[in-house]
């Protein structure tokens, strides 16, 4: 989307928002609708497909040997990255990572990790030798706002898909073979705000965020707040915070269904 479209849109959306509207006729506390594949990219050890309003994020899972850190000698770890093109916006642009692509991808990482939902003693082969880690790629194929969720909610698609490799008798990967289905011990969730005005939305599309002058995301497990991150240079009330936590907790167990039957379908 060009900047002066953008320009004039972000008007249209500050006007409706005053109104406690927004130009795809959502609540302010509505998601878009959520489309989930898993098992697309045959040559991953899990994989999915995440399309959640016109956003759409494709993320493989590969695992690989490596050493374990010396502060977690028996267990595996894990690596999430975003990757921001041109092919996703005309405002992101090929080449070396970018703030955004470090950010969002670190914000999604945060609310898995921080939940424990992966056992990485599971992913540990030798103690203080030799553990797996899972290289959780995200690449985003359309960027229409709230990349942080779409991100978070592909990475624990791909997870649930991904199946941890086979050894041989000198704990080198067995290409194409398998051991064992990778199980999450928790199922954290991202919920993203935004702030345009004085009114507050959740899964903000790309001319809301443009709109916005502040973002708030927090990761949540049922009842629980795992991890939050605040960016751009606006502010919150106090108050606003906790409408926000109010709204992400008593999201919680409707998102989870939706997204356990968007994985079914």
């Amino acid at each position: 989307m060009s900047e002066t479209l953008k320009i004039v849109n972000s008007e249209n959306v500050i006007n409706k928002i005053k109104e406690g509207k927004r130009l795809d006729d959502r609540g302010l506390n509505d998601y878009r609708s959520l489309e989930i594949k898993v098992g697309n990219v045959k040559s991953a050890d899990g994989s999915s497909w995440v399309k959640l309003g016109n956003t759409e994020v494709v993320c493989g899972i590969k695992f690989v040997i490596g050493t374990p850190y010396p502060d977690s000698p028996d267990e595996g770890n894990m690596s999430l990255n975003l990757e921001l093109t041109g092919l996703s916006s005309p405002d992101f642009n090929t080449g070396p990572p970018q703030i955004d692509a470090l950010e969002y991808g670190r914000v999604a990482d945060r609310a898995i990790r921080h939940a424990d939902a992966i056992d990485f003693k599971e992913l540990c082969i030798i103690p203080k030798e030799k553990a797996f880690t899972m290289f959780i790629d995200c690449y985003a194929i359309n960027a229409d706002g709230n990349l942080i969720d779409a991100t978070e909610i592909a990475a624990l698609a791909a997870i649930m898909n991904s199946r941890i490799p086979k050894l041989d008798e000198n704990n080198v990967i067995i290409y194409g073979e398998y051991d064992k289905q990778l199980k999450l011990k928790t199922f954290p969730l991202s919920f993203t705000f935004e702030k345009i005005g004085d009114k507050i939305i959740i899964d903000a599309t790309e001319v809301e965020e443009f709109a916005s002058t502040t973002r708030f995301s927090l990761g949540i497990y049922k009842n629980a707040i795992l991890s939050c991150h605040k960016s751009k240079g606006g502010i919150f009330t106090a108050d606003e915070i906790n409408s926000m936590i109010d709204i992400a907790t008593s999201k919680y167990n409707e998102f989870e269904k939706i997204i356990k039957n968007a994985m079914k379908e």
